[in-house]
């Protein structure tokens, strides 16, 4: 069973759900739907605690920039606060903060 959902249910819930999806008693649209509903909710970090979740995986700024496929140079900005995190480096992050950065690796 999947476990990228919040819970062992969520996950079993989305599981009746996509089956029935492929057996046609949902629409497409309302599994979309679904899906969205299911995803973890992404929240905006604070500059220290993109520091802080740097140093907890030991990465220097250009080791841990390599992983999210960014410059050293921005997520210096992101730790003095003068730019902040967006789109899907953002998602990155927060799968750094919940799995590792081995996830993203």
């Amino acid at each position: 069973m999947a476990t990228g959902y919040g819970s062992e249910v969520l996950a079993a819930v989305h599981e009746t759900a996509l089956g029935m999806a492929e057996a046609g008693a949902i629409s497409k649209r309302t599994m979309r739907e679904f899906d969205e509903m299911c995803l973890t909710p992404v929240a905006e970090l604070l500059p220290e605690e993109i520091r802080a979740l740097r140093q907890r995986e030991n990465a220097s700024q250009a080791v841990f920039a390599r992983h999210l496929n960014v410059t050293a140079g921005l997520v210096s900005q992101w730790e003095r606060g003068q730019k902040r995190p967006r789109g899907a480096s953002l998602k990155l992050l927060a799968l750094v903060a919940k799995n590792g950065l081995a996830a993203v690796a």
